[in-house]
């Protein structure tokens, strides 16, 4: 493989699925002139349903791919999953690739919340994970969480069954209790799984439109621009003439047709896209 300029190597992101997109929706609105190759490993999914050394060896096989095969300058783990139980794996296998991860918006929450009462949708595992333990002792005191694991509703999203999405979100909704700004109420849901923000409006309408929901996407581009620009002179690219010419490129592990699918319904792309199966 012949390395690219710095500023013009490509950005890779993974998922279990079509999760990322909404996180490569995010990083193509922050970062409009790079070139970006997603991963939905949807062969291997659910990660959130799986244990941890399944997860683990899916994301060691996927950066090796796109390390090996796309010379990435910077990865995303667009997965809270993957980010809690192989992050700090990854950066110990990559010390000199920035790697950003995700993970659920309890501290921003916190700050919203004027009841203190804070719901969390999320995968069964990143919610027993030991990252997310520490991300809640460490705001301990700071307000009370209402910790929903939300079996199935991935897998719904990720095959667009709308049926079993409304079953889902109405049932894990009701799980979790009143919605509302009186005192003991939930005012804030935070979808700690990139899957969810696909289903923001069928949420909404669910727990009202005045319940604040939080999800991941804008702060991990805003971060993967810092650390491109902190890594070192000409990592980002610049060049005016890259702006919105580059269509990602999108592997599948799974059902490809799914993957298309998700693509042609929630990202507006321009020019030409390619498709391609991962074995």
């Amino acid at each position: 493989m012949t390395v690219a300029p710095d500023s013009t190597r490509p950005i890779g992101v993974f998922d279990s699925g079509v999760g990322g997109l909404s996180v490569l929706r995010a990083l193509q609105v922050e970062l409009p002139q790079e070139r970006f190759v997603y991963v939905a490993d949807n062969g291997h999914a659910p990660y959130g349903e799986r244990d941890d050394a399944h997860v683990l060896s899916r994301s060691h096989a996927i950066t090796d791919f796109l390390v090996e095969e796309h010379g990435i300058k910077a990865l995303v783990v667009a997965c809270n999953t993957a980010t809690a139980a192989a992050i700090h794996a990854l950066r110990a296998a990559y010390p000199v690739l920035p790697i950003v991860g995700i993970e659920p918006a309890l501290k921003p929450a916190t700050s919203l919340s004027k009841t203190g009462v804070i719901g969390v949708m999320a995968t069964r595992g990143t919610l027993n994970s030991e990252k997310f333990r520490k991300l809640l002792e460490n705001l301990h005191g700071t307000g009370t969480f209402v910790l929903q694991p939300c079996d199935g509703l991935a897998d719904a999203i990720e095959r667009f069954d709308t049926v079993r999405i409304q079953a889902l979100c109405q049932d894990y909704t009701r799980t979790m209790g009143r919605f509302g700004s009186a005192s003991g109420e939930i005012d804030c849901l935070v979808l700690g799984c990139t899957h969810y923000a696909f289903v923001t409006t069928e949420l909404a309408t669910l727990v009202g439109n005045h319940i604040a929901l939080l999800e991941g996407g804008v702060p991990v581009a805003r971060q993967t621009r810092r650390l491109l620009e902190q890594a070192h002179p000409g990592m980002l690219n610049q060049d005016p003439l890259a702006m919105g010419q580059h269509a990602p490129i999108f592997y599948s592990t799974g059902n490809l047709n799914l993957l298309e699918s998700a693509v042609q319904r929630w990202l507006q792309l321009q020019g030409k896209t390619v498709f391609q199966k991962l074995e």
